[in-house]
């Protein structure tokens, strides 16, 4: 495994990361604790620290699987997780962005991951509204000086116009950090949200970086998921269109004997701005393929450790 800084606060985490939203039950899969376990061993065997998670991946549990995963070793982890919704069923998220609303999800968090502080508290794909409430960011502050939280991290809106009003203010509101969609194949943060991440030191999680299993390349035209699988969601003409563009990535870029995924990932962290991508893994297997993009991950990077 390799690491990088992460932020301001020059924080040693692994270029992979392991995203959890699986855990919760939405991608058609029911974990249990063992399975969870297992992947969690897994991390630990190949040097990842950093695992993110959200309040509402599953009402919770995502949340509580991770917690136990680690309790017996929390300070090895860089803990990240989220605020501003509740999950009322499959896909579908209540908003709760007061400050009121989100000290309750902290202490909530907290329990769930039996820990005393999280590393990385994120602002979970608000909108501008919730975002300009002096309110919220003021009672975070004072969760900071207590101690229960260490970073505060703003997880951008995949709707662009959002994500790039919001990027040159996340200093501005005492954040570390920026979670964004980021791949080979959604590649439009590299125009405002990295300059503004550069420009003020921010430490950057890219999110869905295989584009949602695609960049595997075991998807082709015509594919379809599973009841229960999101991907379904995405419709038909957006499903083929990201296959077909699959197809020519790795008949084009992609070198002969190369693991597609394993250059995808290296790809996104190629980027100077980069200093973990955060693929989830239903498997053991998934995992370690994941982490052993580590190796082509560039020695040379401005935010390597030495």
């Amino acid at each position: 495994m390799k690491y990088r800084n992460f932020s301001r606060k020059n924080i040693r985490v692994s270029v992979i990361g392991l995203g959890t939203w699986q855990f919760g039950g939405e991608w058609g899969q029911i974990y249990t604790q063992s399975e969870v376990n297992g992947i969690v061993d897994a991390c630990r065997e190949t040097g990842i620290n950093l695992l993110d998670t959200a309040e509402c991946y599953g009402d919770g549990v995502s949340e509580r699987l991770v917690g136990k995963a680690i309790v017996t070793d929390r300070d090895r982890w860089f803990l990240a997780t989220k605020f501003g919704h509740h999950y009322k069923g499959e896909f579908q998220r209540d908003q709760l962005w007061s400050a009121g609303d989100v000290q309750k999800q902290l202490e909530k968090s907290l329990k769930n991951l039996k820990t005393d502080y999280i590393d990385l508290y994120q602002f979970h794909s608000g909108g501008n509204e919730a975002f300009e409430n002096e309110e919220l960011w003021t009672m975070l502050s004072k969760q900071l000086d207590e101690g229960k939280i260490r970073q505060i991290g703003v997880s951008l809106t995949s709707n662009a116009e959002t994500r790039d009003s919001q990027a040159p203010r996340v200093a501005g509101v005492g954040a570390e950090a920026v979670q964004v969609v980021y791949s080979r194949l959604v590649s439009s943060a590299e125009e405002i949200v990295f300059p503004a991440c550069i420009k003020d030191g921010l430490g950057v999680l890219a999110r869905v970086p295989l584009a949602s299993g695609f960049l595997t390349g075991k998807y082709s035209p015509g594919v379809t998921f599973p009841e229960g699988d999101y991907r379904g969601n995405l419709g038909r003409e957006k499903l083929d269109s990201m296959a077909e563009e699959a197809a020519r990535i790795k008949e084009s870029e992609v070198p002969a004997g190369t693991s597609m995924a394993a250059w995808a990932l290296a790809w996104c962290l190629k980027h100077e701005a980069v200093t973990c991508v955060i693929p989830g893994a239903r498997n053991i297997d998934q995992l370690r393929a994941n982490a052993s993009a580590a190796e082509m991950a560039e020695d040379s990077h401005p935010l390597a450790i030495g």
